[in-house]
């Protein structure tokens, strides 16, 4: 069965339909190749899918380990090659953690991190920069 479906609305734009849910989105070229930046751009939900991904496998780990995650968050950064083909090389992201878990809880989190499906799923090539900080 089909996880979602799209269609390309012109003007480089799509309109994708999580088939599940009904949830809509749409995504947008950036402004440096061509588009307006007004949605997503299709590598900007790969390095958002990072992120997402490393938090909810977090939330399931720490769910399991009877550990609170409420309130974490993060922040990506996309960084695209400057020579051809067009590719992401870099995505950080910056996870921000509860300051009361215990040295091997926090351990316990950054490994799990490290080894959710969509890290797992990206090329090699892509580097994964994950900062913890244990502030909120």
């Amino acid at each position: 069965m089909n996880t979602a479906t799209a269609h390309y609305l012109g003007q480089l734009r799509t309109e994708v339909t999580h088939l599940a849910s009904g949830t809509v989105i749409q995504t947008d070229a950036p402004t440096d190749n061509h588009g307006r930046g007004e949605a997503f751009s299709p590598t900007d939900l790969v390095c958002v899918a990072l992120g997402s991904c490393i938090i909810t496998t977090m939330g399931i780990v720490a769910q399991r380990h009877e550990l609170a995650l409420e309130g974490s968050s993060y922040a990506v950064t996309k960084h695209m090659s400057t020579d051809a083909p067009r590719r992401i090389v870099q995505i950080d992201v910056t996870l921000q953690l509860p300051a009361a878990l215990a040295p091997a809880e926090r351990a316990l989190m950054e490994r799990t991190a490290h080894s959710c499906p969509v890290a797992l799923s990206l090329h090699p090539d892509v580097k994964q920069n994950l900062v913890f900080e244990y502030r909120i």
